[in-house]
Formats: C-alpha cells, structure tokens, sequence
C-alpha cells in the first residue's frame, strides 16, 4: 500500500484577491481525500500594491526596473502565508507539507520564466514546515510552458468520483484553460492547454470603473448591452496575438483598453461577450482533434458568472453538455488549490506532474524545488 500523505496547497490566483487554502490527505497517485478547505482575502495593502504592480509589468525589463518593489511585496505575500498556516492549525497534523504556488507577477513561456512572488526559504524559516515552490521552474527549462499544472490533479479527480471518460474539465480562473481525459489515471491520456482570457478582462474592467473587484454572478454585464463596434475592435485586436500553436497565456496578454469610454454595464457585457467568444473558439479548436468529448465539467470562479457560462454554451453545439464540479461534491472554488497539495506530495516522492501533452515539455518532468530545515 502506497504511503498517504498531509498537504496543504496554497494557491493565490491571477485575480491577485486572496488564498484559496486546501488540506488533502493522498498518496500522489491514485487516491485524495479533502480535509479541509478555507479562503483568506489579502487586506487592501496587498492587494493595491499587487495590482499597481501587475499593470506596470510587461516585460523582464520591468521585473528588474521594479524588482525593490517586487521584493518588498514579495516579502509581505509570503509572511501573509505563514499567517495562513497558523490559523489553519497545520500543526495538528504531522509531518505536513505545503505546496506554496505564491502569486503569478509574470509569465511569459518563450522567455523561460515564470515569477512568483512568495520566497520559499522564508516561509520555511517562519512555518518549520516542508515548503514545496517554484512548480514551473524545471517544466519551462524542459521544454515547456510552465502551464496548466492541474491536469494530472484534474485526471485524479475525474477518475476517484467515476466520471465518466472521454470527458473535458473547463477551468474558468484569470486565465482558462482545458484539460481534456481520455483514460483513468495510471495512463497519460491527458491533453491540456490554456485557451485565453477568464475572469481577468472581466475583473480589470469591474477594478477600473466601480469598488468593487469582480462581477458578481454576472450581473453588471446582465444589466449592460454588448457594443458592438468595441466588440469587433477586440475581436481584430487579439486574433493574431493568441497563436494557435501557444500552451500557455499570462493576464498579461490582455487588456481593457480597447472599451474605453462605455460604461460599467455595457463594458461588462461586451468584456463577457468577448471572452466567452474566446473560450469557445479555443473548446471548438481543442475539441475538434478530441470528436469523442461531449461533457465539460466547469470549474474556477468564472463557472458562477452565469451570463459568462450563458454566452459559452451560445457559441459551442448543442450536443455538448455543461456540468459544474461541485456537482461530484468537489468544491469548485478550491480545485487549483487541493491541486498544489497533491503537486507538493508527487513533487516529494519525486514524481513528474507535467508531461508533453500538458505543457509541451520535452519529457514528463517532476515539479518544484523542496526546503527541508
């Protein structure tokens, strides 16, 4: 029998608003179990100081113009983490590990890196835990693109709760991606790709013109008319930009300028509009080299935008259904992070969690680096 293991995976996503937190007992293979799952929100200093950040940060040139800032938010995400392992009492169960992701600053696969923010080292000194981080870093210098992470976790998750196969996870965060599942774990019949923007159009836009930080449910956009023109205008702005043969995506590679000078409504509407457009070509592009897929199950935030998932399905056949994964008693708002927790423990028994049909790599790759003090 295959050792088990505690992990908690700690996963702060594009949206840059909190931590998802995830306890799972698992023994990186065949079998998890949820312990726990709880969200902690960044107060306004860091999630002001991130988000003024992001949006000065293009190029790696801008990660050295900023990098005493980039130090100085780094260290406050990461004491925010040994916070979060204190309150979620990680103390109870011994000889844990954490699967720490940190907070995405810059992607950018053609220029092998991908910066987290979140200091491994450090979070060890504070917490005495085993600290697994920097999941990216041995897939990009592999060959690959850093992303999507999950869909080893994705296939786990498909094949315990006897979903059945083929069948497409749709994955709505800041970014979307899709992991395609054609047989139960044990086989690498996985597929996996990001497939443009999520909630990140959605949010900046929401950020930018009101108080709050996302649409909730969908319903500015709901009470907003899409503008047509605006609507057209980013259709021709980002048809080259994504290039079909691209794994992997950054929020960067969006944004809201293209809207201006709409209101809040109605450039909800077309932001949803947009991206709902996008996320179906890429279902259709995917799909159309996968002619056995007729169930996606969605998950991520962006699965409770109703107008979003609305205008999807509008997109793509009518033979193809939609299912939220809460449905097989998987809390979809925490799936990203039970994943790092499952991440951290292949990475631990040293096994790989990316592969070449996941992340274009040259050959499966084990994961993070590991401290141990």
């Amino acid at each position: 029998m295959q050792k088990k293991y505690t992990s908690l995976g700690l996963m702060s996503g594009t949206s840059g608003d909190g931590v998802d937190a995830s306890i799972i007992n698992s023994n990186g293979i065949d079998q998890f179990e949820i312990i726990k799952n709880e969200y902690f929100e960044y107060d306004s200093d860091i999630y002001d100081n991130f988000h003024s950040l992001k949006e000065k940060i293009f190029t790696i040139k801008d990660l050295k113009k900023y990098s005493q800032d980039l130090l100085n938010l780094e260290r406050k995400i990461t004491f925010f983490h040994a916070k979060i392992i204190k309150k979620i009492n990680l103390d109870n169960y011994n000889d844990a590990l954490v699967g720490f992701h940190g907070q995405t600053i810059y992607h950018n696969a053609k220029e092998k890196i991908s910066k987290q923010l979140g200091d491994g080292q450090l979070l060890n000194q504070l917490t005495k835990k085993k600290i697994v981080f920097n999941f990216r870093k041995n897939d990009i210098l592999n060959g690959g693109e850093g992303a999507p992470l999950t869909p080893i976790f994705h296939q786990l998750i498909a094949t315990q709760k006897n979903i059945e196969l083929p069948v497409c996870i749709l994955n709505i965060g800041g970014i979307s991606n899709l992991t395609i599942i054609k047989k139960p774990t044990g086989s690498m019949e996985i597929f996996s790709r990001d497939i443009g923007p999520g909630n990140c159009l959605i949010d900046s836009w929401v950020r930018k013109n009101s108080k709050k930080k996302f649409d909730y449910n969908g319903q500015y956009a709901l009470s907003g008319k899409k503008n047509e023109i605006i609507f057209e205008q980013a259709q021709e702005l980002y048809s080259n930009r994504i290039e079909k043969e691209k794994i992997s995506l950054d929020t960067s590679d969006f944004d809201v300028s293209f809207a201006r000078g709409i209101s809040l409504e109605d450039g909800a509407a077309t932001l949803t509009d947009f991206t709902a457009s996008l996320i179906s070509e890429g279902i259709l592009s995917l799909l159309s080299k996968h002619q056995a897929i007729k169930n996606i199950i969605l998950s991520g935030g962006g699965r409770k935008n109703d107008y979003l998932i609305k205008k999807i399905k509008e997109n793509v056949p009518t033979n193809l259904s939609f299912e939220l994964v809460d449905k097989y008693e998987i809390n979809g708002d925490f799936v990203e992070s039970q994943a790092f927790a499952f991440l951290a423990i292949r990475t631990y028994k040293k096994l790989p969690i990316t592969f070449p049909n996941t992340t274009n790599c040259n050959q499966a790759c084990v994961g993070g680096e590991i401290v141990d003090n």
